[in-house]
């Protein structure tokens, strides 16, 4: 087959010895262009694949004949010539037949190629496109966005809702044809019916200040017939002592009270009038009085007598006198200090009475150079109360008004002006000299109508009567409940020094009928001793325990019945008993101990106590390295709102200590069984419990359901 084609194309080789004619080189010339051309056409018509088999068929004749070449020469027969040259003509053909595939394949890449080109442009051209779109619609979304979030000041006015806009604006202005189905219509209608109201406001605007000067011309003619009365009441006053007291009402009492105000200082005379008023109109348990000497108080504003001695009388004095020492510069300051610290010679007392008799004394105190007043209190119970140790800073003066308000804790001057005043005389600071003057909070400042603001810091602050009436009602009231807070914790401060923690009966719903753990120890801790707890950092570095809260160490403790040998024990453990063995039991119980720090926060009840749990059993567990020790306090500190009881909540200390014994059984309770140790568990398990632990952290039931009586996760 290839041997006919060879045939058939050998008549169309053109050779030639020498260098052909013209117009037969340009005759060839036109043939191979012609031939170029329609093998780019032929390109298009040919397959591929049958091109590529034509490939593999004459790579295969080529061997072939390469073979048949290579054996006829190796033979060496002179009469296979001509088989070898017909051999090569074929083989000649047949490498002109891969010459043209190469060149068919050559033209169908660079089509390819140009096609992968102008299809990459198109891509190019749609992709460009593309973003010029998707620029387009971002800058859209812009101009939408700018325009929703356009406020127009119409905004900016409250206008009156559509169904009074409907009901009473009038037809020509609301028209509800157009304004029902467009919103810019019906905006501009109610800006309209709104400019309207506001007309008709000003207009009775101005007719209620015209009325308002009539009245005011009115009252100025009573005020002059009310003037004109006092000399007769007070005839009348005088005339009526007998009266009042056969009928307990000592008015006269009271105008000599208010005599003796005219010579208070301002701040104590607005605390005097504004705690007289309050006393009068909404509490009659609230008495108030002036003491200090009148005398000296009237001798502070007289102007000082002239005494000019003459010069021989005090050429006399110093010839008779004896030389007297200088006063040390020592002496000089504390004379200064006492003369900065000096109080005025008039006090203000105020008695708050609870219902349970028990009264809370304060005396108002003011330092006539520091313009900044003080309190001392003192508690008188109408029971004598059980002393208790741990009990001792509750009623204390230092401590019983702390932070009445937050972070008032009374022991630095409100006023900015005075560290000026200090450091001239050398006081570093006032709380030195607290327990001789008094605490200079800054609800007592208020309560006198002094304000210091410490952004603006004025020239001369004076006494502000609204100021002092704004705070009188909610000061009193967080006096009398401070009162009553800390007398409740007094009474459960002896219950829990000797064990017992006192539970009412509307909070025995609150916890099971039976508790085993008990409360062995409670005791009042400082400060030092608090921070010093390695499991109370959290709590420190939260900001939740300061040097001015109170801090008590509670130990609750449960046995368990059981009894161990100890791993070493001597033959001289108990005297005269013999060598022990393993089956022995030594009479030591095991127990594990609760230590709970507590932080009670003066504002006590409104404010919870933070308790900070430590178990000692079996190794020493807290809350970083025991969640359920965490749960346990969560159930104290967080669940405190369960634990208030009745209002206004005084028992929220003793519930808490009740569910910590409560939750402890609990723990105890549900801990696995130790297969390495025989007999009984150590915590026989008395709760009913849904289930023991629950999720990864192996959390245990310290919720109390009640009245079902058991106990589930929260």
């Amino acid at each position: 087959m290839s041997s006919e084609a060879g045939k058939k194309r050998k008549p169309k080789v053109i050779r030639t010895d020498g260098a052909p004619p013209e117009g037969k080189r340009g005759k060839a010339e036109g043939e191979q262009d012609a031939r170029y051309y329609s093998e780019e056409c032929e390109v298009e018509l040919r397959d591929p694949i049958r091109d590529y088999e034509l490939y593999k068929e004459t790579c295969q004749e080529l061997q072939r004949l390469m073979a048949e070449i290579q054996e006829l020469k190796s033979r060496g027969i002179k009469d296979n010539a001509s088989e070898i040259d017909e051999r090569r003509m074929q083989s000649c053909v047949h490498f002109m037949t891969l010459k043209k595939l190469n060149r068919l394949a050559h033209i169908r890449l660079k089509k390819g190629r140009d096609q992968t080109h102008e299809a990459k442009q198109k891509v190019d051209a749609y992709h460009l496109q593309l973003q010029n779109l998707l620029y387009e619609v971002m800058h859209l979304q812009k101009e939408i966005t700018k325009c929703l979030e356009f406020k127009s000041k119409h905004e900016e006015i409250e206008l009156v809702s559509l169904e009074e806009f409907y009901s009473e604006a009038p037809t020509e202005i609301s028209r509800p044809d157009i304004t029902l189905t467009e919103p810019h219509q019906q905006t501009l209608a109610r800006l309209d019916w709104e400019l309207e109201q506001r007309k008709r406001l000003a207009e009775r605007y101005k007719e209620c200040l015209t009325i308002k000067e009539k009245i005011l011309k009115e009252i100025e003619v009573k005020k002059e017939y009310l003037s004109s009365l006092q000399p007769r009441l007070n005839s009348i006053m005088q005339a009526s002592l007998p009266v009042q007291e056969y009928l307990f009402m000592p008015f006269d009492q009271a105008h000599k009270q208010y005599e003796t105000a005219r010579h208070l200082p301002p701040p104590l005379y607005v605390l005097f009038v504004q705690a007289s008023a309050y006393g009068q109109a909404c509490d009659k348990k609230l008495v108030v009085a002036i003491e200090g000497s009148v005398e000296e108080a009237k001798a502070l504003y007289k102007p000082p007598e002239d005494s000019q001695d003459d010069e021989s009388d005090s050429d006399v004095e110093e010839e008779q006198t004896t030389k007297r020492r200088r006063p040390t510069l020592g002496v000089q300051l504390d004379d200064k200090r006492k003369e900065m610290l000096k109080r005025h010679p008039l006090s203000v007392t105020v008695d708050l009475k609870c219902k349970d008799e028990n009264v809370l004394h304060l005396t108002f105190y003011y330092l006539m150079n520091l313009n900044v007043m003080t309190v001392k209190t003192k508690v008188t119970t109408a029971v004598e109360m059980t002393t208790a140790v741990s009990a001792g800073d509750l009623l204390s003066p230092d401590s019983l008004l702390s932070c009445l308000y937050p972070g008032d804790h009374g022991k630095k001057t409100p006023n900015p002006a005075n560290q000026f005043q200090f450091d001239k005389v050398g006081i570093l600071t006032l709380s030195d000299y607290v327990s001789e003057l008094g605490h200079p909070y800054v609800w007592v400042q208020k309560l006198g109508g002094l304000h210091f603001p410490k952004d603006q810091p004025q020239h001369t602050v004076t006494a502000d009567n609204s100021l002092s009436a704004s705070h009188m009602e909610l000061t009193v009231k967080l006096l009398r409940t401070r009162l009553q807070s800390r007398l409740a914790l007094h009474k459960q401060f002896a219950s829990l020094e000797h064990g017992v923690v006192p539970v009412s009966s509307e909070c025995q719903h609150l916890f099971p009928t039976k508790i085993v753990s008990r409360l062995v120890k409670w005791t009042a801790i400082p400060f030092e001793d608090y921070a010093e707890l390695p499991y109370t950092k959290d709590v420190l570095e939260a900001g939740l325990a300061e040097d001015t809260h109170l801090y008590y160490m509670a130990l609750i403790e449960r046995g368990t019945g059981r009894h161990f040998l100890p791993p070493v024990m001597p033959n001289y453990w108990l005297p005269g008993s013999p060598p022990w063995s393993v089956g022995d039991v030594c009479a030591l119980p095991r127990s594990a101990k609760l230590q709970a720090a507590v932080v009670l926060n003066p504002g006590y009840s409104a404010l919870p106590p933070i308790f900070s749990l430590c178990l000692n059993w079996k190794g020493e567990r807290t809350g970083n390295n025991d969640d359920n020790i965490r749960a346990m306090e969560s159930e104290v500190n967080v669940c405190y709102k369960e634990l208030w009881g009745p209002k206004p909540g005084y028992q929220l200390l003793t519930n808490q200590l009740q569910r910590l014994c409560m939750v402890l059984d609990v723990y105890l309770e549900t801990e696995p069984h130790d297969t390495s140790v025989e007999g009984p568990k150590e915590f026989p398990q008395e709760k009913m419990c849904l289930r023991l632990v629950r999720g990864p952290m192996r959390l245990k039931p310290f919720k109390f359901n009640y009245p079902q009586g058991f106990f589930s996760h929260r």
